[in-house]
């Protein structure tokens, strides 16, 4: 017997890691896979980093995303600035990989790289495109 799912079937997991530098302060970030919203990153003092599992539904090798959010830093001169971030990728065939959160141009690039396999993540110049403002 057949049976229907609303669910579709998985391909393949993978997972990402955001860590807070010594010049941030805090930071609230997105991650949205596909269009949709995958995870939310909230990091200070108290929560240094996070790991999170991200499912890959079937039928699909390369996956778009984008990461968005703010960065507060405080400046080697003491001052107190907060950076939006807004980037977009493709990973190409995920499924079993482990990315890390990196950002570069003084906080203001964020982009998705596995440092054992740099050819599974690809930059897309610009800002993403699936940003939108958090609702508190």
């Amino acid at each position: 017997m057949l049976t229907w799912s609303a669910h579709p079937a998985l391909a393949g997991e993978f997972t990402v890691t955001d860590e807070k530098s010594d010049m941030e302060i805090s930071e609230v970030s997105r991650i949205y896979m596909d269009g949709k919203l995958a995870s939310v990153f909230k990091l200070d003092d108290a929560t240094r980093h996070k790991t999170v599992r991200i499912v890959t539904p079937q039928g699909r090798l390369d996956h778009i995303y984008t990461l968005c959010g703010e960065i507060t830093i405080r400046t080697t001169d003491g001052r107190v600035e907060t950076h939006e971030v807004s980037s977009s990728g493709i990973l190409h065939n995920p499924d079993g990989h482990h990315f890390d959160a990196l950002g570069s141009d003084g906080f203001k690039d964020f982009f998705l790289l596995d440092q054992q396999a740099p050819e599974a993540s690809e930059r897309i110049p610009g800002r993403g495109e699936s940003c939108s403002a958090p609702i508190s």
